[in-house]
Formats: C-alpha cells, sequence, structure tokens
C-alpha cells in the first residue's frame, strides 16, 4: 500500500525540482550510506548492509533508496554539461559520483553486489548521454591496469573462489561449499520441470531446502513452482517493464528525463540478468534482488519510486528544443 501511494505521489510531482538540488542529493547519499557505521547490521549474506533504527520495526538498505537520487545527479550532471559531455571536467565529474559512491558503500558494507549496480547505471547513462567512446576506451584500459592489484588484494578468498568454481570443478569437487547454492537452484527448476510443482507447492521451497528463497533465489523459487512456463511469463513482464521505461526516456524531449528514465531502465535489467543468471548458474552467486518479485520492503519500495517517477515523466514532457542528441563517433 505504501508503495502504490508514492508510486501516485511521485507521478504529479516534477522531478526537475528535486534534480535541481545535486549537492544536496550527493550529501544525502554519503550521509545516508554512512549511518551504516552507527546503525548498520549484517544481513543473511553476512553484509553489513541494513540500517537498523530503534525507533523503527523494520530495517531499511540505504543502497535500495540512493540508487534513485544517483541516477537522479547523474543525469542533472550530464544534462547541464550536454554541450560538453566529453569534456576532462564533466566526466570527471561523473566518474567521481560514481566511484565515492561505490567506495563508500564497499568499504562500509562490503556488499559488491549492490555496488555493481552503480558501475552499470554509470556506463549506460554515460553512453546515452554522449560520452565519447574514447572515454570507455580509457577506462577499460585502466581497469585492466588496476583489476590484478583488486584480485589479489581487496577480494576475498570467498568472492574469489565463488567466480573461480563455477570454471574450475576442482575447488568445490564436493558441491557442498562455493557451488552448494547454483546446484540447489539448479535442482528447483530440474523439480519444475515445465509446468512447475504448482503454487505454494514446492518441496525445496517448503522445506527450505533453497536457500534465500525469498530473495536472491525467488526466480528458482517461480521455476520449481510454476516450472518453465511460469519463468518466462515473468521474463516477459519484466522485460516488458523495463522496455516501456526506456520507451518513455526516448519520447520525452527533456535530455534530464530522458537520461533518468535511462538510469532507472539499466538498473532494472541489470538486476534482472544478474538475478536470473545468479539462478540458472550462469554467474557466480551475487545477492540482488528479482524487482517486483523479491521479498524486502527496501527493494519493493525504491521499485514503485523508480517507477512514479517514469510516471510523472510520462506525463510531464516538458519541451526542451535545445537537447537535441547527436551521438559522437
Amino acid at each position: 500500500m505504501a508503495g502504490v501511494i508514492i508510486y501516485f505521489a511521485l507521478t504529479a510531482f516534477d522531478i526537475d525540482i528535486l534534480a535541481g538540488q545535486r549537492t544536496l542529493l550527493f550529501l544525502f547519499n554519503a550521509v545516508f550510506i554512512s549511518l551504516l557505521l552507527v546503525f548498520g547490521v549484517q544481513g543473511d549474506s553476512g553484509n553489513r548492509a541494513w540500517l537498523s533504527f530503534p525507533f523503527l520495526p523494520f530495517n531499511i538498505q540505504p543502497a535500495e533508496v540512493c540508487k534513485i537520487t544517483y541516477v537522479i545527479i547523474l543525469a542533472r550532471t550530464i544534462s547541464v554539461n550536454r554541450n560538453r559531455v566529453s569534456s576532462v571536467r564533466c566526466v570527471s565529474q561523473l566518474a567521481f559520483h560514481m566511484l565515492f559512491i561505490v567506495g563508500l558503500y564497499i568499504v562500509i558494507s562490503s556488499d559488491t553486489g549492490v555496488a555493481l549496480i552503480f558501475i552499470f547505471i554509470f556506463l549506460m547513462m554515460a553512453y546515452v548521454g554522449g560520452v565519447s567512446v574514447w572515454w570507455f576506451l580509457a577506462g577499460a584500459g585502466a581497469f585492466a591496469v588496476v583489476a590484478p592489484y583488486l584480485w589479489q588484494n581487496i577480494m576475498r578468498e570467498d568472492q574469489k573462489n565463488r567466480i573461480l568454481a563455477l570454471y574450475d570443478p576442482s575447488i568445490d569437487p564436493t558441491g557442498w561449499n562455493e557451488l552448494w547454492q547454483t546446484n540447489q537452484n539448479l535442482k528447483a527448476f530440474r523439480n519444475g520441470g515445465l509446468s512447475g510443482t504448482g503454487l505454494f507447492n514446492g518441496t525445496m521451497t517448503n522445506t527450505g531446502a533453497l536457500p534465500a528463497r525469498h530473495t536472491d533465489s525467488i526466480f528458482s523459487t517461480i521455476g520449481e513452482q510454476l516450472g518453465m512456463v511460469g519463468c518466462i511469463i515473468v521474463l516477459l513482464l519484466l522485460l516488458a517493464i523495463a522496455l516501456r521505461i526506456f520507451y518513455v526516456g526516448m519520447k520525452s524531449p527533456d535530455l534530464q528525463n530522458r537520461l533518468i528514465c535511462v538510469g532507472i531502465g539499466s538498473m532494472f535489467l541489470f538486476q534482472i540478468l544478474i538475478n536470473v543468471g545468479v539462478c540458472l548458474g550462469l554467474l557466480p552467486v551475487i545477492g540482488l534482488a528479482l524487482p517486483f518479485f523479491s521479498y524486502g520492503g527496501s527493494s519493493i519500495l525504491t521499485s514503485f519510486i523508480a517507477m512514479g517517477i517514469v510516471s510523472g515523466i510520462k506525463m510531464r514532457p516538458a519541451p526542451d528544443i535545445s537537447a537535441h542528441y547527436i551521438r559522437p563517433y
């Protein structure tokens, strides 16, 4: 109910008012995430990613809310610098916002999965916003240089094994360690078959044999109970939502609003790809929610906030004659 109310409220709200306060949004992100140092608690994944206030009966995941404000900050920055978006100054500003929130969040929470969303949003918005391809090549080169250091000195041993186990069976030959959750996910799909065992009748989901069945493994839960048919229907619904968001952005004459839709659509698309990829055993285990399906108040409210913003952009197609966009090559 709260999500629906927020959705309609944001539909009637002009997001340009909020976008004009970039500095305040940046400070909000910094303070909100930093509160994890004082009020942060560990979730099931072991990451310090949840805020537990003594005066609230529920926990809050600040990164979920900050994804929306982060998108608005990037959209505003590109929009203000539309005529010099590939300049050193503009690219530096964009990279700073991305590196700051990613670095701060990883250092405090150790949740690299959610941090990846901020990077993906940055890449998509910068590309669509007109940043020169040469900057992306330079960034890829810089990443190639620092990647060995990050692998050896920053990533934990369990994170390395989680990635390598997908390609090297000798790391977990019994399947009871790094590959256990992946094997359980695949077993749930096999149990479901084509049509599934029936809603609320999943053997593994009802007995607790499927880890994170309400959140990270929700797609496996759908596969066991509703089968391949149910999985396809869910994917089509989510794909339709993502495509609709991108469509609204394409039709908006305002560059800032267009980029906000790109950022929100990218956020949803990345989470869908990662959640489904993890459940199918195509990617190492990364704890990301499946939009609108995974259990979690912060995730659901953020999804409704995002859709309310997109709906508001659809209702107010503000003219922006000067924002003709031509992709540089």
